[in-house]
């Protein structure tokens, strides 16, 4: 069971990883595809995320995948709407569910551990705010947020590696591949914009 829930959320968000890279050299009419894409194939690796991290007491990072459900269709709806018409609700439900998870996953790991006493604690707020930071400014259309993912990748991978979950360490890895290459595509893009 273990191995095929590695597979399902390691793939699923490899795949989100590669349709948002690839859509940075893209037309618009592609590059929206691929990032609609892109954000439904990330929603529906989430409950794979959630069982693997809670398994393991990585709380703070479980919660987060949870509660990172609403920005994720706040970015799909915004990309899928060219963020033409802004949704107030949608807007509201990602911050207010993005805040009460933080809490609840920060004070239940702090109540879990005793306070902050491991080093998948502090690898997991480095995950926290990487995907925070990243998924809400990629949702923005910010090139910023490619910089939150590589600190997101890069804090997952080693979580992952140290937890002896191989296949989503090195998913990790190729992530940050496709992280970067999305961010130097996005950021010569916006230069030859100018």
């Amino acid at each position: 069971m273990d191995v095929l829930l590695q597979l399902w959320g390691g793939l699923f968000y490899l795949a989100n990883k590669i349709f948002f890279a690839v859509s940075e050299s893209r037309g618009h009419q592609r590059k929206k595809q691929l990032r609609v894409n892109g954000w439904i194939i990330y929603i529906l690796g989430v409950p794979a995320w959630v069982i693997i991290l809670s398994f393991k007491h990585n709380w703070i990072a479980a919660s987060i995948e949870a509660g990172g459900l609403p920005a994720m269709l706040l970015g799909l709806y915004n990309v899928y709407t060219d963020h033409s018409r802004p949704h107030r609700f949608l807007n509201g439900l990602a911050t207010v569910s993005t805040y009460t998870f933080i809490i609840l996953g920060c004070g239940y790991s702090l109540y879990d551990f005793g306070g902050i006493t491991s080093l998948s604690q502090v690898l997991e707020i480095g995950v926290m705010v990487g995907f925070l930071l990243g998924s809400y400014l990629l949702a923005k259309n910010r090139n910023q947020g490619w910089l939150f993912f590589m600190l997101m990748n890069t804090s997952m991978g080693t979580l992952m590696l140290l937890q002896n979950k191989p296949i989503l360490a090195f998913q990790q890895g190729v992530s940050l591949y496709f992280v970067i290459y999305g961010y130097l595509v996005a950021t010569r893009n916006k230069k030859d914009a100018r």
